[in-house]
């Protein structure tokens, strides 16, 4: 990767990048809409990705011209997130494939610094489950941070904790508003999954062990 030696800090999203939760947030998602009476489709969920909470509903909502009260907001949000969490019951450390691992660990054989920076409340539970929160040196997720993507907010803090400055560090992201975090703040993104096939990173992997071998 061209200037990959200025790269001394990796700071990943978790959901869809490190693991994918995506069916389990279209799941919880589904089931709240279909209880209070809002459309919902899987096209909408891609909508979402990098999001908050709160911003998901308020974009479900919007799109359906609904308008709700703050109080009520956070009702629907928590039932969603109570919902999520019963999805990540179903994930263990078999949920991380061997390819993501490969990449991880050769990062961190390399030298490299690694972050997770994900605007999810869960993504400690997640890294739990799935028995790879090792990996990182630092983990930012949204009970640390007041604004969500595309704000930059979560991966500057992610960088001060690292204590890389934002031009040594590279995102690895699956979503629009992760990408635009990121060169918001100053870092080159990297886009895989659903990032990656409408090409809005500076550079597009299909799989983590790609980037991995550009970087090293």
């Amino acid at each position: 990767m061209e200037n990959s030696n200025l790269i001394k800090a990796v700071i990943f999203d978790l959901d869809g990048v490190i693991i994918s939760t995506d069916e389990y947030h279209y799941l919880a998602w589904k089931r709240l809409a279909d209880e209070t009476g809002l459309y919902f489709d899987r096209n909408m969920n891609s909508a979402l990705r990098g999001v908050s909470r709160l911003e998901s509903l308020n974009i479900i909502l919007s799109r359906q011209g609904r308008q709700m009260s703050e109080t009520d907001k956070l009702q629907l949000t928590d039932k969603k997130n109570s919902y999520y969490k019963e999805y990540l019951e179903h994930l263990s450390s078999a949920s991380l494939t061997e390819d993501t691992a490969n990449a991880l660990t050769s990062l961190r054989k390399h030298g490299y610094l690694l972050a997770i920076g994900s605007s999810s409340k869960n993504a400690r539970l997640i890294l739990d489950r799935i028995g790879c929160g090792t990996y990182f040196d630092v983990v930012v997720d949204g009970n640390d941070i007041k604004r969500s993507k595309p704000d930059p907010e979560v991966f500057e803090l992610a960088a001060k904790r690292l204590g890389i400055f934002p031009e040594n560090c590279i995102v690895v992201e699956d979503s629009e508003a992760g990408i635009e975090a990121a060169v918001a703040c100053g870092m080159r993104a990297a886009a895989v999954g659903y990032a990656a096939k409408i090409r809005c990173g500076d550079w597009n992997f299909d799989k983590l062990s790609e980037f991995a071998k550009k970087v090293v």
